[in-house]
């Protein structure tokens, strides 16, 4: 297994430049979950609609995972994120021209597909360029770069709508990556790859017990993610009663939560130590998000307390990738990197995929957002169970 310690000549600036990309990536991305609520407006759809739109970019950047992994291993990390930072600033264009509900789904799959080349390669970039013993902070900083970029798309996306169309919160998301895609390709040195694309070898992966289970539990972490961001801005909105700005601004503060958690949760990883230390931390935050999903079943009345919760969500449930990527880094050998963070990525990727349409659909029925809320305090529960064991496995 690989201790996945940092290198002997990693350095923080390596570290960041690679998590400034992973910040690009994510405003690209992520503002489509800000703009849930100028997309059912502007197409006129319902809410399950919405979640349908956000699962065919899920799907995109699923099925894309195995074959950017590959290219990564093959062409090394640089070449295929400064590929793939341009594409997704294309992408984001494409997704204001759609000029139907149809077209917009698969302008949405096109920017998942872009974004698939995020983990892989910016996972593989840690490994390499941590310095020795930081690795699992330095994976909790670059996870930063997810919570910071769709934490900005946020408040950008609102931000613009509330002056001129939402679609020019795309426009510029789409500027700021191509700018930053060329900075990328200059300043950024990276690791060789093998010089051959091959499909990624799972079988040894898949005899690894604490991995099959890291997956598992990745899934349902996943599902309470993706379920919790899909939908922030039209509970707010819905429930609470605000205009799209301050659900907007909600969404956003989870992001800034989220950052907060994953850097206390990779330095507290470290402190621990190796898998066992990250799988422990873990843990705890996904019971920690499962009592806050909780608290919103019969919840809503306040925004005060709906917006402390939202916080809080922020610090546990999204806070803890950096830990699950670091404990799935350290389970596995180094050369399987790619692969391995391309199987847990389709084990989160594809509870997103399932959880959020079915939410749509629970709020539709005559059970509303409080049992939506219960579904997805189970998912919690259930991956905090999986947690459980690989812990004991590590």
């Amino acid at each position: 297994m690989s201790e996945s310690t940092g290198s002997e000549g990693g350095t923080w600036r390596s570290v960041a430049v690679v998590a400034g990309w992973q910040t690009a990536a994510s405003l690209c991305y992520y503002s489509i979950f800000a703009a849930t609520g100028f997309v059912r407006e502007t197409f006129g759809v319902s809410e399950s609609r919405v979640g349908l739109f956000l699962t065919a970019a899920l799907l995109g950047y699923t099925v894309s995972l195995f074959p950017s992994g590959a290219a990564v291993d093959g062409y090394g990390e640089k070449r295929v994120m400064t590929a793939g930072l341009l594409a997704l600033g294309v992408a984001s264009v494409g997704v204001t021209l759609a000029p139907t509900y149809a077209l917009l789904l698969l302008a949405g799959a096109l920017l998942g597909a872009a974004y698939s080349t995020a983990m892989p390669g910016t996972n593989r970039g840690i490994v390499a360029g941590a310095p020795r013993g930081r690795a699992n902070l330095a994976m909790g900083l670059k996870q930063v770069g997810v919570t910071a970029g769709s934490g900005v798309s946020s408040l950008l996306i609102t931000g613009i709508a509330a002056i001129a169309a939402w679609q020019v919160g795309f426009w510029a998301v789409a500027v700021l990556a191509g700018v930053y895609a060329v900075g990328f390709g200059v300043v950024y040195r990276g690791k060789a790859g093998t010089g051959e694309v091959t499909w990624p070898e799972m079988g040894g992966l898949a005899s690894n017990r604490a991995y099959v289970a890291l997956v598992a539990a990745g899934f349902f972490l996943g599902a309470s993610i993706f379920s919790m961001l899909g939908y922030t801005v039209l509970y707010v909105q819905d429930v609470v009663g605000t205009g799209a700005a301050v659900a907007g601004a909600v969404l956003a503060a989870t992001q800034v939560t989220g950052s907060v958690g994953r850097i206390g949760a990779g330095t507290l990883a470290d402190r621990l130590g190796g898998a066992r230390g990250a799988a422990t931390v873990a843990l705890a935050q996904l019971v920690g998000g499962a009592a806050l999903f909780a608290v919103l079943v019969n919840g809503g009345d306040s925004l005060l307390v709906t917006a402390a919760v939202f916080v809080g969500l922020g610090v546990t449930i999204h806070g803890s990738t950096g830990v699950f990527y670091s404990c799935l880094s350290d389970v596995v050998d180094a050369d399987d990197i790619g692969a391995a963070t391309a199987g847990g990525q389709t084990g989160l990727n594809t509870g997103g995929l399932l959880a959020p349409p079915a939410f749509g659909l629970i709020v539709e029925s005559a059970w509303g957002y409080d049992a939506a809320w219960a579904f997805v305090t189970a998912l919690a529960v259930t991956g905090a169970a999986l947690l459980f064991v690989v812990r004991r496995r590590v």
